[in-house]
């Protein structure tokens, strides 16, 4: 077992569980392997790949995360339980194709939550954490305990409720800031009378999760390392519940950039970072603003006369940290028009990417191609751009082949569309917007006849220039009736509000425009297909619909 006085910090990422859990953030079976693939590039100790008895879906990708990512030299896959024996029995058949296995489970703390959450008591609570702790380790040798909403119970109720989680075996002990109640000096301090009150402490990993409702997740999560913590729980790009979890960019970067300070360190391999954030962000859909720490657009920009003096002299003089170290890079390629094949693959592999099929890089390189006849300067963002529009794993039920506008002052914009299903004839229909890209969208629309409300609309010009490459997300979400889901009424309420976002890129944003939207509904489209193919798999596997469930809305996250 890992000591206590250990200098290495284990980064467990839990993007897959509690990050999907934030509104939008949802992922299709194929996006999460494909996030799945970058956390174990990325270097981090263990993977949270979701919550098994959720639902078929989950369970079906836990399991083959765990097949796929779990390698013997690859991470630890972890999947989260209540402390329901069912629960327990899920998360351990799903993660059952892993080398390395950790089942964790969850029990609310707080008095508050124990009222009125559970209409329990402190003593039921307690001989159910024992309880479930035991049959957890009676599975898994690898045990992780979480006391919910620690920040906010009776230390010395908690005390008990972690002292009865070693006694029944728990490896590491998990102190959720659930809430993000806290502030670092008083999380550092429970995380130091932890290790000192609770017998057996000390010979366990104390990890910290911290939510970000006060801004203060990241700040609390290196208070609790500097109290002696050996695991930070985190999230690309700080996604999660409400305001979110504590950024895994920024405690990884704040420890190696502050290594003297706190004298321990992560293997996170940091120059995957920056790709690491950027594919989350095109497949969720959710774009970094500008002023993030480490990853955001500005955060190695300087516009102050004054700075950019200092940074010409010396980059040290209002840099901290170095842009490459994060895997950030703007140097232009020397790649163009005239530019084969074993020049671009030769790129791409110094950019860290790979293919797995010589069909998908064909692809690529058309589009590269088609790219490099539209700008006359390309470089690593736009490549970097067309490899995550190629990796995004979206059904093609229906495929974008022609979209035309007219539009200007004094004329009502029309669009004319024309979209392919698989297998069969090209559909054509034109409509009548309030702007160009509303005419698109009406008349893709009428062809696929699938009401749905877009939620949100956003460009980016990805680099400078009047040629620049555009990048859209949109959101929307699916306003079918309850009959025409083929759910049953409690499904159909949790399924009511899924967003599905789609991503595009090109260099006329029209098209780029047009090419997100149809993402977003071949995602929502296949979403049942998905899902009944997931319960096949699960329950193929051993998942039991039968077994005794809880609704999943009691669930609240960690």
């Amino acid at each position: 077992m890992e000591s206590h006085v250990s200098d290495h910090v284990r980064i467990f990422d839990t993007t897959l569980r509690d990050g999907e859990q934030a509104p939008g953030c949802t992922m299709t079976l194929e996006e999460k392997l494909e996030i799945a693939r970058q956390l174990r590039r990325l270097g981090v100790d263990v993977i949270e790949a979701g919550f098994p008895a959720a639902s078929p879906g989950d369970w079906a990708a836990v399991h083959q995360i765990a097949q796929e990512i779990g390698t013997p030299d690859g991470p630890i896959i972890a999947a989260l339980a209540r402390a329901h024996r069912d629960d327990i029995d899920k998360a351990w058949t799903a993660i059952q194709p892993a080398a390395k296995k950790r089942i964790h489970t969850f029990i609310n703390a707080s008095d508050i939550q124990i009222e009125f959450q559970l209409r329990s008591t402190r003593e039921a609570v307690l001989v159910k954490a024992r309880e479930m702790v035991r049959h957890a380790r009676s599975l898994c040798e690898d045990v992780e305990f979480s006391p919910m909403d620690a920040t906010r119970a009776d230390p010395q109720f908690m005390f008990q409720l972690l002292a009865a989680a070693i006694e029944e075996g728990a490896t590491t002990l998990n102190i959720p800031d659930t809430v993000g109640y806290t502030t670092p000096e008083e999380y550092a301090q429970l995380i130091h009378d932890i290790r000192a009150q609770v017998p057996g402490a000390t010979d366990c990993i104390i990890s910290v999760h911290c939510h970000d409702d006060l801004g203060m997740a990241v700040a609390n999560s290196l208070a609790g390392v500097r109290a002696g913590a050996r695991q930070i729980e985190c999230t690309i790009n700080g996604i999660g519940e409400r305001a979110g979890n504590a950024s895994l960019e920024e405690v990884v970067m704040a420890l190696h950039t502050r290594a003297a300070f706190f004298g321990v360190a992560s293997n996170v391999q940091t120059q995957e970072i920056a790709r690491s954030s950027r594919l989350l962000s095109t497949t969720i859909g959710l774009p970094v603003p500008p002023n993030k720490a480490v990853v955001g657009a500005n955060a190695f920009a300087h516009e102050s006369g004054i700075h950019q003096d200092g940074v010409l002299k010396n980059r040290l003089t209002y840099e901290i940290m170095n842009a490459e170290t994060v895997g950030l890079d703007g140097n232009a390629l020397v790649l163009g028009k005239h530019s084969g094949r074993h020049a671009l693959r030769a790129k791409l592999i110094a950019l860290g990417h790979e293919f797995e099929s010589e069909e998908e890089f064909q692809h690529l390189f058309e589009r590269f191609k088609e790219l490099c006849d539209r700008k006359k300067h390309v470089d690593d963002r736009d490549i970097e751009a067309l490899i995550t529009r190629e990796h995004q794993h979206t059904p093609e039920i229906y495929t974008l082949e022609h979209v035309q506008v007219t539009s200007g002052t004094g004329v009502t914009p029309v669009a004319t569309v024309t979209l392919r299903m698989v297998g069969g004839e090209p559909l054509t229909d034109s409509a009548h917007g309030t702007g160009p890209v509303d005419a698109i969208y009406k008349a893709i629309n009428r062809i696929v006849q699938r009401p749905n409300e877009l939620t949100e609309f956003a460009i980016n010009a990805i680099t400078e220039g009047l040629d620049a490459v555009a990048e859209v997300t949109v959101r929307i979400r699916d306003t079918r009736a309850e009959a025409d889901y083929g759910l049953s009424p409690a499904i159909f309420k949790q399924k009511r509000d899924q967003v599905y976002n789609g991503y595009g890129v090109n260099t006329d944003t029209l098209v780029a425009a047009a090419e997100a939207y149809m993402t977003a509904l071949n995602k929502m489209l296949a979403a049942r297909q998905q899902r009944i193919k997931a319960e096949e798999a699960a329950y193929a596997a051993g998942y039991d619909p039968n077994a005794p469930s809880y609704a999943v809305d009691t669930f609240g996250g960690k």
